[in-house]
């Protein structure tokens, strides 16, 4: 933000949770904006995400790689239109592991490549409950990049969804990382702070890019619509 007292800084939340600010510049994001906007469109596009229980997520999402939903992976969007998944672009993928050297150290980085990425829309009312990312196989640290509006970010312990937890303040270009001791804990959005996208953005709500690995070919958990071996 324009004009602040204090610059932000590098901060660690948690053990193995990092928070990186403006580590996208102004082009990066713009970039990383125009893709999301290619990706969301159909088939295999932004969809509303249906719980077991029979409720709906605020926020919508699409994903390339492998599609999530709740509470695993497939092919092909078995909970939107049917249509093959799109993939992942080496360049995401190569992104994802720069952003772990950035936030935890080169030695984090996990063997494997990034293949899976959960793109997140959050309009002024959307929320994200909390929750753990614990339907891969993989305990590569995850990656989370945010466009747009500002947010009040959640992190949690590996125990529960109750405190203890720290609110850390999300902006547009915003990196946050976490893995190691951290991988498991919940996490959640309760609230975003509309109108706060950079003016020069031109994005109205907020985006965000969560990179994983899946690992599926490493144990039991397998990807529907696969044959067991």
């Amino acid at each position: 933000m324009d004009g602040e007292l204090f610059p932000r800084s590098r901060r660690e939340v948690a053990p193995g949770a990092v928070h990186v600010p403006d580590w996208l510049d102004a082009d990066g994001q713009r970039r990383l904006l125009q893709a999301c906007r290619e990706w969301a469109r159909p088939p295999a596009g932004l969809r509303t995400v249906r719980t077991p229980g029979g409720g709906t997520m605020t926020s919508r999402q699409v994903c390339l790689g492998l599609h999530w939903y709740p509470y695993g992976y497939a092919r092909t969007a078995v909970d939107g239109d049917g249509a093959p998944v799109k993939p992942l672009p080496d360049w995401l993928a190569a992104l994802g592991r720069e952003a772990v050297e950035a936030a935890l150290g080169p030695r984090a980085a996990p063997p494997e490549p990034y293949d899976i990425a959960l793109i997140n829309f959050y309009d002024a009312d959307a929320r994200m409950g909390m929750h753990r990312d614990s339907d891969e196989q993989s305990d590569a640290p995850v990656v989370s990049l945010s466009l747009g509006d500002s947010c009040v970010f959640r992190f949690g312990n590996t125990r529960s969804r109750a405190r203890p937890y720290t609110d850390v303040e999300l902006r547009s270009g915003d990196l946050f990382v976490f893995g190691g001791p951290a991988r498991l804990a919940y996490h959640g959005v309760p609230r975003v702070h509309p109108g706060t996208a950079p003016p020069g953005l031109g994005l109205t709500g907020r985006l965000n890019v969560t990179l994983r690995v899946g690992g599926f070919g490493q144990g039991p958990k397998r990807i529907m619509g696969d044959s067991p071996s």
